[in-house]
Order: C-alpha cells, then structure tokens, then sequence
C-alpha cells in the first residue's frame, strides 16, 4: 500500500533514492522495481534487517530491472551518514509526526537531496488524526508514538523554510481512517471486537484484490476524510552568482 504517486513523483531508472524511515520498505521496495538505487534507512534494526531479506529475495526473483540497487541500512535521521547532495530523491513517509526536531530532520534531507532533485514527505492528516486523539490516548501517548498533528500549511511553510520548493499536495488512504476511528474507540490493542475485525478484513480484501468500486470510493473520498497528507518538493537551484559565492 504505496502513500507516494509516483504518477505525481517521476522517478526514473538510476536515480539515488533514499527511504528515510522505510519502516517495512513499502516504498522502498517500489522504487527498487522502478530501477532505482535504493538505500532504505532506519533506526529499526530489526524492520532493516527483514527490509534486506526482502531486497535479496526481490533480486532472487528478478523483479528488479538491472541496473538497479538496493541496501538497507540503520541509521539516524538527524545525522544522516551520506555527503552533501547524494541523492536525487528522498522520501519520507509517515514519519515527521514521531520526531521531536522535525525542523532538524528537514535540513538533513535538504542536506544530502541534490540540487533540483526531489522529496516526498507524507504525514497523518489533520482532521481524521484529531479525531483519533480525541478517541484514544494510547493511540498517540506511547513510546515513539505521534508528538504532533500536522496542518497542511504548516508543513509546507517548514518545507519552505528548509529551502525547499513545494509543487504538489494531495490526501491518502481515506478508506482507513474509518479503520484507525474503531481501533481508537474499541482500544488500540483491542483486534478481536467485531467492528474492528470486520472492517480490517474489509481492507485486506481491498488490498489485495484493488476492486473498483473501493478504488472509487477512495478516490472520491480522499479530500474529505483521507488518512495521509502528501506533499511534493523540489530542490531548487542556487542563482549562478550564489553557486559561484558558494565555490569561493
């Protein structure tokens, strides 16, 4: 289940493309099928080594285009261990809300993004994430749980500030924030109530068999109550006379 369009985030065969908090690689995964070189970063020893596994057994089955890379590696996000404009994209999603110094995390990423190249940043939207606090405290009062609720303009004036050029936004996963409602208003912990149950094996069946009615519904319902806000940015170029400043 892919947050990031990559209708709306080119991505083309060799570009460097870095997964900052890859989590369980979803994202990851899909840019080693594009033709990426990948390199999946987490703190996660334990999700980067089943992230490895999963790179090797994509080799082994040929589902990467030749040419392209994978490595996953630990790592910290507010000290990334890669020189200045590595990369040609950097994406990170679902992660800003658990980290105290977001504005750090953005400089790190504008750090090692090369000029002109690309980021993807998605969060838990506001609405339907104020109602998941409202509901339940264990839902966010845990440790390495959500510290924020982001509003769209805020983080994009953030991104701005971290010299960034947003071009893009738009909502995802609305069918799960009825899922999220439910699991907050039974217990977070609580999977055996009905409601909860029935709803997961609702999206299971979504995910894996993409029928069209719930692709439409999704669709017609991510402004409204949709789960993640995604945001597209771009690195600008630095003005010939700050580039030659720079060089000096």
């Amino acid at each position: 289940m892919l947050t990031v369009d990559f209708s709306r985030f080119p991505l083309a065969p060799g570009d460097r493309v870095l997964d900052l908090g890859c989590g369980a690689g979803r994202h990851a995964f899909e840019c080693y099928r594009r033709g990426a070189r990948v390199v999946a970063l987490d703190r996660n020893g334990e999700e980067i080594r089943e992230v490895a596994q999963w790179f090797a057994a994509m080799k082994e089955a040929g589902e990467a285009p030749e040419g392209a890379t994978a490595t996953a590696m630990e790592g910290d996000a507010l000290a990334l261990p890669f020189p200045d404009e590595s990369f040609d994209v950097v994406i990170i999603s679902e992660v800003m809300e658990h980290i105290p110094d977001d504005k750090g995390v953005l400089a790190e990423m504008v750090r090692v993004l090369k000029p002109g190249g690309r980021i993807a940043v998605t969060v838990p939207r506001y609405g339907p994430e104020k109602v998941c606090w409202a509901l339940s405290d264990a839902y966010h009062e845990v440790e390495g749980g959500h510290i924020r609720i982001y509003k769209a303009d805020e983080l994009l004036a953030k991104m701005r500030e971290a010299g960034l050029k947003p071009y893009g936004t738009h909502h995802a996963h609305a069918l799960h924030s009825p899922y999220w409602w439910l699991k907050c208003a039974f217990g977070v912990d609580n999977d055996r109530a009905l409601p909860v149950r029935a709803y997961h094996k609702l999206l299971v069946w979504d995910i894996m068999k993409k029928p069209l009615a719930t692709r439409v519904a999704e669709q017609a319902l991510n402004p409204l109550i949709g789960k993640s806000f995604v945001a597209y940015a771009t690195k600008p170029h630095l003005p010939r006379v700050a580039e030659e400043a720079a060089a000096q």
